[in-house]
């Protein structure tokens, strides 16, 4: 199930409490180029990825940006083994619970 509507659509994170929040959200984040013009979506979803792991973000948080980098072409594989490079940096623990949410992401597809 994704956490999101279309390609990038809100991630709904406020439940109708704050939704300007929302709306700032992804004019900011969820844009098809964030203003920006030199990474490739994939590559910045590759990024995402790696400072979602690497920082104290819910663990949890991690399946919206896994579900993003997979519409961006990151395919399981790419994800895996940054999840296994960054074991080292961000915990054998967070690696393994990481790799949880990507098996979990990308089972719905089949």
């Amino acid at each position: 199930m994704s956490n999101h509507n279309g390609a990038f659509g809100t991630q709904k994170a406020t439940d109708d409490f704050m939704p300007e929040l929302d709306e700032q959200n992804d004019k900011f984040f969820l844009k098809d180029d964030y203003g920006l013009r030199i990474l490739s979506p994939h590559d910045r979803s590759l990024i995402n990825v790696t400072a979602n792991l690497i920082t104290d973000v819910d663990i949890e948080h991690l399946s919206f940006h896994i579900d993003c980098a997979k519409q961006n072409g990151l395919t399981e594989e790419e994800i895996v083994e940054t999840i296994i490079e960054l074991a080292f940096y961000a915990g054998w623990l967070r690696a393994m619970s990481a790799y949880k949410v990507v098996k979990k992401v990308f089972a719905e597809d089949k």
